[in-house]
């Protein structure tokens, strides 16, 4: 808890009504409109707010003093309180606690968010690869244009992948790198020279480089489960120097808050090494710059020295340190290298090593001896299993004396739910499936989808469940996204794969991304509800998501974000309460050249049927891959199938 919240709450007490609904802390009543008169800020009216307190759920107006909700209430009561202070009024436009990622990356996302080409929302291979075309003519040597995450096939018109042909045509000599899933990336012929990628380069560990009929790199590099021979290949690209590093996280945070987002927890990441890749987000905090609350978690680099890595990391700091715009959230996600299952459904399950338990127990013994909460990447049932034997042996089958965290948790059993609740710890979900639910039906089929993951499950038994992203790398970070696939149960797509009683209502969607995720911070009683000692962290919708029709969830934006009573994003309306921004830099940046993806007005609705053909010249048959797009259509996409897989995809070939 900060010092101004703590000074502020050991003056207020608990709450109270007051009046009509108005929600006051418990003062005496002179105190009470003496105090908050004297001091409130700014007050927001002719809202329909909802709050998430159980004890006032709906609202007209609120009050905010000192970066904290002071006053929640009916609009005639709050108004009381106006005098001397800064009055909006939001037009009767829905407003929600500000949203809250329980998973995500952005801290290195923000060291990258200016080079990258964003296709989310984009509608069609066409308009994409014409994205690509003029960022490639744009981008100086030796930069590459890389597109990372947030796009799926199956939101463009045609039903596919670009080709490494396209992508050749469409950037003969700018090095390009395409991300797709945590399956493969796309490296143009410029790509591949920079990079020393021939016919005797060897494929690495857990990787594929394919090649054609003579032996010869295609461009494809494929994951054999890992997804480290695509990280790594991205790693070896050009960095951006520091002051555009800077200037990138500062775009990055405001394209969060663009989509309602307050909050984030940082899982941390391969090659973020603490403390040096945290020095840009420590420099926007010491500057007053940052625009969202940061929890980051550290996240063991080295096979074989994760261990040392968490003693060191013991010695230096501790949860909690730093305050509630920035602090260290604990352990994790990666504790040992030999623990990690990977989430790629285009290739069979991973089994850890038998030496995982060992390497585990050792680390997660450490954290426990110092009461670091800790999260642990986990997309099966099995591995998850194996790992709580491992936490039940390191307590005794007691609660962990402080929060842990399974993230994803995909194919979790109810069995291990149990387990999990049992030794004191949460599971943090994303809408990875919105983007691979396509390849798990086809893998493991429609039946296993359809509790996958188990929300409805987790909830029912009272385990903290989070709402999250796992962006920047493969999914996008628009949490619409998730809050549609949430209430829908269909991919990006299109594809359902949810029966209605696994859906969640609006209302839960929401508070497993406020209310729920704030526990995976352990900040639940300062976040996640519009009630006053609460910080004052919101956000006006452009749609009221309460009621708006399904088709336009994808399509909500905030006008108005509001993090600790400070406006950080306003458009429309709002827009003159927005503050300034510099322009991204370089200058070069797709950033400065395209709509983000926040305020890109693109179709966000799979493309209707009829839209669906190939483009000219796709008619050719491809005798190592095929072609037959129908299959996309008639039946899930053939994993197992070489050639009808690719042929499904639209290849013509992906090998040319």
């Amino acid at each position: 808890m900060s010092t101004d919240r703590r000074t502020l709450l050991a003056g207020l007490g608990s709450t109270t009504a007051l009046g009509l609904g108005l929600v006051l802390p418990r003062l005496t009543r002179a105190q009470q409109e003496t105090d908050v008169m004297s001091n409130t800020t700014t007050i927001l009216r002719n809202g329909r707010i909802t709050t998430l307190d159980p004890d006032t759920p709906e609202a007209e107006a609120l009050a905010i003093r000192d970066g904290l909700i002071v006053a929640v209430g009916s609009e005639a009561d709050v108004m009381r309180l106006s005098e001397g202070a800064q009055i909006i009024d939001l037009g009767g436009r829905r407003v929600i606690p500000g949203l809250n990622d329980s998973h995500t990356h952005v801290i290195r996302g923000g060291l990258n968010y200016n080079m990258e080409l964003r296709w989310e929302n984009v509608p069609s291979v066409a308009d994409a690869l014409a994205m690509l075309r003029r960022q490639a003519a744009n981008t100086p040597a030796p930069q590459w244009v890389r597109v990372i995450g947030g796009w799926s096939e199956f939101q463009f018109a045609e039903r596919r992948m670009p080709t490494l042909d396209e992508i050749n045509e469409a950037a003969p000599d700018t090095p390009v790198f395409v991300l797709h899933l945590y399956a493969r990336a796309m490296l143009n012929r410029a790509a591949l020279r920079v990079m020393g990628i021939g016919r005797d380069t060897p494929n690495p560990p857990g990787g594929e480089i394919e090649r054609d009929a003579r032996g010869n790199p295609t461009g494809m590099l494929i994951a054999r489960p890992s997804a480290l021979i695509l990280y790594s290949t991205l790693g070896q690209g050009p960095k951006l120097p520091r002051e555009d590093q800077v200037n990138s996280t500062r775009h990055f945070m405001r394209e969060l808050n663009r989509l309602g987002v307050t909050s984030v927890i940082d899982a941390g990441g391969g090659g973020q090494n603490y403390p040096e890749d945290y020095d840009v987000v420590q420099e926007l905090h010491e500057k007053d710059q940052l625009s969202l609350r940061i929890a980051y978690n550290l996240f063991a680099q080295t096979p074989g020295e994760e261990l040392n890595d968490y003693e060191r990391w013991i010695a230096m700091t501790e949860p909690g340190a730093g305050d509630g715009w920035l602090r260290m959230n604990g352990a994790g996600e990666n504790l040992a290298w030999s623990a990690a299952d990977f989430e790629n459904f285009l290739e069979p399950r991973p089994e850890p090593g038998p030496v995982m338990e060992a390497e585990l127990e050792r680390i997660v013994a450490l954290l426990a001896d110092n009461d670091w909460p800790f999260r642990i990447h986990a997309t099966y049932d099995e591995t998850i299993d194996r790992f709580l034997t491992v936490f039940e042996r390191v307590t005794g089958g007691a609660p962990f004396r402080t929060r842990f965290i399974i993230d994803h948790a995909e194919t979790v059993s109810p069995r291990n739910i149990e387990r999990i609740k049992a030794l004191g710890g949460g599971i943090a979900t994303q809408h990875r499936m919105a983007f691979q639910g396509e390849y798990f039906v086809a893998r493991y089929g429609a039946d296993a989808a359809q509790a996958t993951p188990p929300i409805r499950e987790m909830l029912k038994t009272g385990l903290p469940v989070g709402g999250g992203t796992d962006a920047t790398r493969v999914a996008s970070y628009d949490p619409w996204v998730a809050m549609h696939w949430l209430t829908t149960g269909r991919t990006v797509g299109g594809l359902p794969l949810y029966g209605d009683d696994a859906l969640l209502t609006r209302e839960e969607a929401l508070a497993i991304w406020t209310t729920g995720s704030a526990w995976f911070s352990g900040e639940q009683e300062v976040k996640g509800r519009l009630s006053p000692g609460m910080y004052a962290d919101l956000a006006v919708l452009s749609d009221d998501f309460m009621t708006v029709p399904d088709d336009r969830i994808r399509g909500i934006r905030a006008v108005m974000t509001i993090v600790g009573g400070r406006i950080v994003h306003g458009s429309d309306t709002f827009a003159g309460h927005a503050p300034p921004l510099p322009p991204a830099s370089p200058s070069w940046s797709p950033v400065a050249a395209f709509a983000s993806p926040a305020d890109r007005a693109a179709p966000l609705a799979p493309a209707a049927l009829d839209m669906r053909a190939c483009h000219d010249g796709c008619a050719s048959g491809c005798d190592l891959h095929g072609h037959a797009h129908g299959i996309a259509w008639a039946s899930p996409i053939p994993v197992q199938d070489k050639g009808a897989f690719w042929g499904a995809l639209g290849c013509s070939c992906f090998a040319l």
